[in-house]
C-alpha cells in the first residue's frame, strides 16, 4: 500500500504517545504521576455553558459559516481591542477548530513546497510536523542565551532566500519564557525588511506571573490590513477549555479570505455550539481566568522550591504558561533515556526535551493537582540524588534504587 511522502515524514507526537502510556499504566493500577500535562485542570467558565445551552435545548445545531459566526468574530475583535489595544475588523478574523487548525490553515495559505519556516528552539513539538504537512521545511533556530531569550542574531544565522516566515510562541511552550518587548519590536521590523511573515502564537498570553506583561505585536503596527503579521489565539489554555476546540487567527483580509476558502474544504466552520461556548467565555466574567492564573503561579513556586535540592540543574524561572523547561544534562544528557528512567523507576511522567528541540532538558508541567506536583518532584529528587541501594515507599510499593 502506497503512503505519501509527506505522510511518511510526519513523526508521531511524543507528548500524545507518552500521555497514552500514562493512561495504560494508570489503568493497570500503577501509582503514576503526570508531570507532562498540556492542559489546565480548571473548570470551563459557567458563562460558556450557559451561552451554549439554548442551542442544545432547541436541538438544532447546524453548519456555521466557514470563517465562523459573525457574533463570535465581533467578540474576538472586542477581545483583541481589550488585550491588544487595537481592534481588528471582522474581515481580519477567522474562527477555527482550535488555534492549532488556525495555524495549520495559515501555513497552507502562505507556504509553498520547499519554503522554510523558522522558529526558536525550544519549540512546541507540533510546529515542525505542521510545517511539513504544509509542504514546507521546518528550521529550528538554536538560541545562544542560556535563559532561552531569542535575539535577532540567532535568526540571522538561519535565514535564507527560501525563508517564508518566522513563528514565535510567547510566553513559550515548553520554557514558560516571555520574550522581551525589545525583541518583539525588533523581530517585527526585521521580518518586514526581509519581506517574510511573522506568525505569533499567543495562546498563553494571559497566563503570566510576577506582574509580567504580554507585548502585543499590534503595538508596533499601524494597520492590520497592511501588515505581514498573523496572530493566533484561542480559549483552550486561558479558559481551561481544551476540549472545546475553538481558536482564531487575525491577519490582513486577503490572507483571511484564502484561509477561509481552505478551511471551507477541510472542515467547514467550527461547531456553532462550541462557538457559543467560546462567546460566553470571552464576553462573560473573567474571574475563572484570574483564579487559574493565581493557582498556576502558586504551583510554579512550589515546584521550584521542591526541586531546589537538585543543585546541578539549570533552571530558567518561567514567566508564564504552566511549564518549566529544566536542564538535567549534568544528571543525564539523554532526555529520552532520563524520561524513560523516571517513568519506569519512580512512576513519574515527564516530557523529554529532544522533541522540543533541545537535548538534555525535561519539560515539567505544574497544571495538575498540587499534591501530585509535590510528590512527583519528591520522587524525581530521590531518583537523581539518593545513593544506590536506598529505598523509597511509592504508594503501596517499596522501590530500591538499583541505578
Amino acid at each position: 500500500m502506497k503512503i505519501s511522502k509527506i505522510a511518511q515524514s510526519i513523526a508521531e507526537s511524543t507528548t500524545l504517545k507518552l500521555n497514552e502510556t500514562f493512561g495504560i499504566l494508570k489503568s493497570q493500577g500503577e501509582p503514576v504521576i503526570h508531570l507532562g500535562g498540556g492542559e489546565p485542570h480548571g473548570k470551563a467558565p459557567l458563562s460558556a455553558l450557559e451561552k451554549s445551552l439554548p442551542l442544545l435545548e432547541k436541538r438544532i445545531v447546524r453548519y456555521s459559516p466557514s470563517a465562523g459566526t459573525k457574533e463570535l468574530r465581533e467578540a474576538v475583535a472586542s477581545y483583541t481591542e481589550k488585550y491588544y489595544d487595537k481592534k481588528p475588523e471582522i474581515k481580519n478574523i477567522i474562527i477555527s477548530s482550535g488555534a492549532k487548525q488556525a495555524l495549520m490553515v495559515a501555513l497552507q495559505t502562505i507556504v509553498d513546497f520547499g519554503e522554510e519556516v523558522l522558529f526558536p528552539a525550544p519549540f512546541w513539538v507540533s510546529y515542525p510536523e505542521m510545517v511539513k504537512l504544509a509542504g514546507g521545511i521546518p528550521v529550528p533556530v538554536p538560541l545562544k542565551n542560556k535563559n532561552l531569550q531569542p535575539e535577532i542574531s540567532d535568526f540571522e544565522k538561519k535565514i535564507t532566500s527560501k525563508t517564508r516566515a518566522i513563528l514565535l510562541n510567547s510566553p513559550n511552550n515548553p520554557s514558560g519564557v516571555l520574550y522581551n518587548r525589545e525583541f518583539i519590536k525588533e523581530i517585527i521590523q526585521y521580518t518586514k525588511e526581509k519581506g517574510i511573515y511573522l506568525l505569533m502564537d499567543d495562546i498563553y498570553h494571559r497566563l503570566l506571573f510576577d506582574n509580567k506583561k504580554h507585548t502585543p505585536v499590534l503595538d508596533f503596527i499601524e494597520d492590520i490590513e497592511q501588515s505581514h503579521i498573523i496572530i493566533f489565539n484561542g480559549i483552550s489554555k486561558t479558559y481551561a477549555m481544551t476540549g472545546f476546540r475553538i481558536g482564531w487567527a487575525i491577519a490582513p483580509s486577503p490572507i483571511i479570505k484564502i484561509m477561509t476558502n481552505i478551511q471551507s474544504h477541510q472542515t467547514g466552520g467550527p461547531s456553532p455550539l462550541l462557538q457559543k461556548a467560546a462567546l460566553g467565555a470571552i464576553t462573560g466574567p473573567q474571574d475563572d481566568v484570574e483564579t487559574l492564573r493565581n493557582t498556576l503561579n502558586t504551583h510554579r513556586d512550589k515546584m521550584l522550591k521542591a526541586i531546589s535540592p537538585l543543585s546541578k540543574l539549570h533552571i530558567t524561572k518561567p514567566d508564564g504558561t504552566f511549564y518549566m523547561f529544566i536542564d538535567f544534562s549534568e544528571y543525564e544528557p539523554n532526555s529520552m533515556k532520563l524520561a524513560a528512567l523516571l517513568l519506569e523507576k519512580v512512576k513519574v511522567l515527564t516530557m523529554p526535551g529532544k522533541p522540543f528541540g533541545v537535548e538534555g532538558y525535561l519539560r515539567l508541567s505544574y497544571c495538575g493537582a498540587e499534591n501530585d506536583i509535590i510528590e512527583g518532584i519528591d520522587r524525581i529528587v530521590w531518583a537523581l540524588s539518593a545513593p544506590k541501594g536506598s529505598k523509597k515507599q511509592i504508594r503501596n510499593q517499596t522501590v530500591e534504587k538499583d541505578w
